[in-house]
C-alpha cells in the first residue's frame, strides 16, 4: 500500500513535488523515516555551529568562521566569546585570536584548516626545480612539502614539525627570500597582463555598446523616414514598404560584420614587439630506432605464412568468414595461422 501526501513536514524540513501529480510514499519509508523527501536537506542540517546548534538549513544566511584549529563557530559566537580579542577553542581548547578566523569556504571545515596551512608552509618551503640539481631530489623535497603539510592538518607530532621548519627557515634564508622575490615579480607581471587584457575588453564592450546604439538609432530614423514618406509622397506604398526593407536589411548586415580587432599582446602576457632575450634550445643528439624483426623461438616446424595457406588447403576445413566477421576485422587466414601456430610449437622440444 502507498500513504497519499498531501503538505505534511517530515522532521522539521519542507519538502517539495509536482503538485500536477500526488506524492505517493510507501509505509515502510513512512514509518522508518527512509522517506527520500528530506534526504536532500541532510548536508545543510550537517553545516552547523557546534555551540548555538544553527544550522544552513534553518538559517541559509548563516556565515560559519574557522579557525587555524579547524574547529567551526558561527559569526555571532565568534563575536561573543572573543569578545576580548583572544579565547579558547570550545571543542580543542586551542588558544585562538579573534582576527585569525576567516570565513568558512568549503563544506568540510578541515579543508579549509588544509588549505591555510599549506599556504604557510609553502611561504617557507618556496624552492623550485630549478633550485635543484637532480628531478630525483625535487620530488623528495615536494614528499616532504606534503608529509609536513599532512602531520600538521592532523595534529601528529606538531612540535618536531614546528622545530623542523624553523630549522629550515633559518638555513635557507637567503633562498627563500630570493624566491620570494622571483615570486613577487612573477605576480606583478601577471597582475599587469590581467589588468591590460582587462581595460582591452571593457574596451571592446564600449565599441560594441556605442555601435548597437548607432544602429538603434539609424533604425529610428529609418523608420521615421518611412512615415514621412507615407504621410507625403505620392508614390505607391507597396514602392516606398520596399525600399524601406530594402534598408533595413543594410543595416542588419552591416551590424552583422563584426570589426577586427587587432591584438596588442599573446594570450601568455608578452606584448607584441617586445623584445625578450630567450636561450636557444639546446639540441639533443639521438639515435632513431631501428626496427629489428621480432624472432620467437617455437621449437617447433616452420608454420607457413598466411597468404599461403589456401594454396596449401589448409582453409578447407576452415569457416569462411561471413559479411559481418569481416566488418569486425575476422579472416579465416588469420584464425588458422594462430592455430598452426599453436599446434606446431613444441613438436620438436625435448628434455636435455
Amino acid at each position: 500500500r502507498s500513504v497519499l501526501a498531501v503538505g505534511r513536514r517530515f522532521h522539521g524540513g519542507p519538502f517539495e513535488w509536482d503538485k500536477a501529480e500526488p506524492l505517493r510514499i510507501s509505509r515502510g519509508d513512512w514509518e522508518g523515516g527512509g522517506c527520500c523527501c528530506w534526504r536532500g536537506d541532510a548536508a545543510m542540517d550537517d553545516q552547523g555551529c557546534p555551540r548555538c546548534k544553527t544550522t544552513k538549513y534553518r538559517n541559509p544566511s548563516l556565515k560559519l568562521m574557522v579557525n587555524v584549529c579547524g574547529h567551526t563557530l558561527c559569526e555571532s559566537c565568534v563575536e561573543l566569546l572573543f569578545v576580548r580579542g583572544a579565547g579558547n577553542c570550545q571543542e580543542c581548547g586551542t588558544p585562538l585570536r579573534k582576527s585569525n578566523f576567516r570565513v568558512q569556504l568549503f563544506e568540510d571545515p578541515a579543508v579549509d584548516k588544509e588549505v591555510e596551512i599549506r599556504k604557510k608552509v609553502l611561504k617557507i618551503y618556496n624552492k623550485r626545480e630549478d633550485d635543484f640539481p637532480s628531478l630525483r631530489e625535487y620530488n623528495d623535497f615536494l614528499e616532504e612539502v606534503e608529509e609536513i603539510v599532512f602531520n600538521l592538518t592532523n595534529n601528529i607530532d606538531l612540535e618536531n614539525m614546528k622545530k623542523k621548519m624553523e630549522m629550515y627557515q633559518k638555513e635557507n634564508k637567503e633562498v627563500i627570500q630570493k624566491n620570494k622575490i622571483k615570486l613577487s615579480r612573477e605576480q606583478e607581471e601577471l597582475e599587469e597582463a590581467l589588468e591590460v587584457e582587462r581595460q582591452e575588453n571593457e574596451q571592446r564592450r564600449l565599441l560594441i555598446q556605442k555601435e548597437e546604439q548607432m544602429q538603434q538609432m539609424l533604425k529610428r530614423k529609418n523608420k521615421q523616414e518611412l512615415l514621412d514618406k507615407l504621410e507625403s509622397s505620392h508614390l505607391p506604398a507597396s514602392l516606398l514598404l520596399a525600399q524601406h526593407k530594402d534598408r533595413s536589411t543594410q543595416l542588419e548586415v552591416q551590424v552583422e560584420i563584426p570589426k577586427l580587432v587587432k591584438p596588442v599582446a599573446f594570450s601568455t602576457g608578452i606584448k607584441m614587439g617586445q623584445q625578450i632575450a630567450l636561450a636557444p634550445v639546446p639540441k639533443i643528439k639521438e639515435v632513431l630506432y631501428e626496427y629489428q624483426p621480432l624472432h620467437v623461438e617455437t621449437y617447433g616446424p616452420p608454420v607457413p605464412e598466411a597468404e599461403m595457406l589456401g594454396k596449401l588447403g589448409y582453409l578447407n576445413h576452415v569457416r569462411a568468414a561471413s559479411r559481418q566477421d569481416l566488418a569486425g576485422g575476422y579472416i579465416s587466414s588469420l584464425a588458422c595461422h594462430r592455430a598452426l601456430q599453436d599446434a606446431f610449437s613444441g613438436l620438436f622440444w625435448h628434455p636435455s
